[in-house]
Parts: C-alpha cells; sequence; structure tokens
C-alpha cells in the first residue's frame, strides 16, 4: 500500500510532532507501505521521507518547480515528479496514493486533506482518509467538523469516514482495514 501523507515543511514549535512524524515514517516502512507525499526535505516532509529511505521503502515525491528551490526538493527519492503547478500535484498525489493521512502541517496541509475528503464524499476515489492527532494540533478542526455535522452542511457518514487518531500504530491499523462507502452527499437520512 502507498500511504500519502499530507505535513508540514516546517519542524513545528513542539519536538512532539517531529518525533511522531518520524514514528510514522519507521512504522509505515516496517510495515511496507511506500510513501508519496510533497517531495520536499525540510520539515516533517524530510523527516518522514528520511526514515523511509533509510528503511529502503520506496518514497515518491511530487513537487510543483516553483516550490522546489522554496521547500528544498529532496534528492534522494525513489522518483521526484516536478509538477507545473499545485493542481497537478495533488492529483499526481493522490493518483499514486492507496490512501491518506495528515499531520501537523499549515494551509497547504490543511487544503490537501480537506480535498482529499471532498474527492471522497464525491465518490471520486473510494481511499481513507487519516488525521494523526500529535498533541491534540487538531483538536480544533475536529471540533470545528462535528459542529458543521451539528449545523447541518455535513453529514454524519462523511464526518465519520476521516478516521482520526492520536497513535501511529493505531491510524495504521485503520487505515488498512478501512471500508470506504460511497454516499451521495445530497442523500439526506429521513427524518423521525
Amino acid at each position: 500500500m502507498r500511504i500519502c501523507v499530507y505535513m508540514g515543511s516546517r519542524d513545528g514549535s513542539r519536538p512532539s510532532y517531529l518525533e511522531q512524524s518520524k514514528a510514522l515514517g519507521k512504522a509505515m516502512a516496517h510495515r511496507g507501505h511506500g510513501l508519496v507525499y510533497g517531495g520536499g526535505n525540510t520539515g516533517l516532509m524530510g523527516a518522514v521521507a528520511d526514515e523511509m529511505l533509510g528503511a529502503g521503502v520506496e518514497t515518491y515525491g511530487v513537487i510543483p518547480a516553483a516550490l522546489a528551490e522554496l521547500e528544498v526538493a529532496h534528492q534522494g527519492l525513489t522518483e521526484l515528479v516536478i509538477t507545473n503547478d499545485m493542481h497537478q500535484r495533488k492529483k499526481a498525489m493522490l493518483d499514486r496514493a492507496d490512501a491518506f493521512i495528515a499531520l501537523p502541517g499549515g494551509l497547504g496541509t490543511f487544503e490537501e486533506l480537506f480535498e482529499a475528503l471532498t474527492w471522497q464524499q464525491l465518490g471520486f476515489h473510494s481511499k481513507p482518509v487519516g488525521l494523526l492527532n500529535i498533541d491534540g494540533y487538531y483538536d480544533g478542526l475536529i471540533k470545528f467538523l462535528e459542529t458543521s455535522v451539528e449545523a447541518g452542511f455535513v453529514s454524519e457518514h462523511h464526518h465519520k469516514s476521516l478516521i482520526v487518531s492520536d497513535n501511529v500504530e493505531d491510524i495504521l491499523d485503520q487505515i488498512e482495514t478501512a471500508e470506504v462507502v460511497y454516499v451521495p452527499k445530497n442523500v439526506v437520512p429521513e427524518q423521525k
């Protein structure tokens, strides 16, 4: 299985972000999973890629030409794909992956996570999407999604399709066994 990991090009402010990202890379490699990611060599991106490469596991990076220097494209990958823009990058990552996990990151990570979820909701793919909530980084986002369900803009089914865990082994267990069921987004359960 190739897992696309969305994550920051920075280390973040807590040592646990980097430590748990490395732990995810080690665990994925130990389980024989390949990595698809944003192609950078800095921050959490570089840390996960280095763990995978150190274990001899296939590691694919996808980076737009404009970011290749800014994010310092990783030169030691199994394959580095350079795209024209972010749209091509995200599509190439989605096409190469069998599942998705978001680690802490910034606006780009958020966008990638929500695009993977949206495409799953629309039936464009049937791949599991997970969130590794290291040290509560995503607590606010999780609460926001619950609010969106309560407000009637996100269905309970689509909310529950996001796999959330604060444990590396647990999230991999869930990703490996997940069965994604397509339910059209406009289907509203009968009111009782």
